[in-house]
This record gives structure tokens, C-alpha cells and sequence, in this order.
């Protein structure tokens, strides 16, 4: 898995409304890359709606939220119209964005880690946050490592 002083790669998926997302559209400005397991599973509904209610202290820092998972963007879109998701979730199916950052099964091989990279404008990872149980945890810490930028 990628570390805290590596350089995040770049990376092209396409968001809940089919849209084609380019990770250098983020260049020079701090963003939170959230891998999750699955769209409307009670953990991750935990952990992309704690993103959602926290979203606005996000924007105060100047950081985008981007959300990851296997599932389609049709399931994105749906699952983004129902809890009201302001930020975008990322389709990756074949897994390639999770593979570049080093992001694997969780215990037991049941599903994908959740796992959390804070990014600083210059695409430098500045923390790195694996809670494969814990959906919410790691808000927090994202958003204190955003306020030391």
C-alpha cells in the first residue's frame, strides 16, 4: 500500500453520472480519497454519509471528497441519490485504482479494505488511515490532517 510522503498516482474512472473523472483535475488542491467495500452495505452507508455530513468542514479546507468502490455508476447514482452524496463516487470495477494504491481484501478476503488517503495540493499523501471495521474513525482524522496543511 502506498504510504504517508509518496507521491499519489494518477488515475481515470468514470463518477455516478457516467462522467469521466481525471484525477489531474485535482491539481494543486488537497482532496480525501476514500476506498469503500460496497454501495448500501450498513458500514460503508456509515462511513459515505459521515463523509456527506462532515463535507462542508471538507470544502472550509479546500479539499475535494472522492469516494471509491467496485460498484457500477449505476449503483453509485442510486446509492448518491438516496443519501444526498454531494461529492463524487468513483466506479472501479477491475479494481486498477485500488491495485495503484496498494489496497487489498480486507481480513477473512470477504471484501476491500476501507482505507482513506489525505492528499495535499502538491499530490503528496499525507496520512494514510486502514479501518477495514471501522466506518467512521477515520473522518476525524482526515479532517485534522487537513488542518495542519
Amino acid at each position: 500500500m502506498l504510504k504517508v510522503g509518496d507521491q499519489a498516482p494518477d488515475f481515470v474512472l468514470k463518477d455516478q453520472n457516467d462522467a469521466v473523472f481525471d484525477s489531474k483535475q485535482l491539481a494543486g488542491k488537497p482532496y480525501v480519497l476514500f476506498f469503500y467495500p460496497k454501495d448500501y452495505s450498513p458500514g460503508c452507508t456509515a462511513e459515505v454519509c459521515s463523509f456527506r455530513d462532515e463535507y462542508a468542514v471538507f470544502q472550509e479546507h479546500g479539499a475535494e471528497v472522492i469516494g471509491v468502490s467496485v460498484d457500477s455508476t449505476r449503483s453509485h447514482r442510486s446509492f448518491a441519490r438516496r443519501f444526498r452524496v454531494p461529492f463524487t463516487l468513483l466506479s472501479d470495477p477491475l479494481r486498477k485504482v485500488q491495485k495503484r494504491f496498494g489496497v487489498s481484501k480486507a481480513s477473512f478476503g470477504i471484501a476491500f479494505n476501507r482505507v482513506t488517503f489525505v492528499v495535499n495540493a502538491e499530490g503528496v499523501i499525507l496520512k494514510v488511515f486502514d479501518s477495514a471495521f471501522f466506518a467512521t474513525s477515520h473522518i476525524r482524522m482526515s479532517i485534522k490532517a487537513l488542518q495542519l496543511l
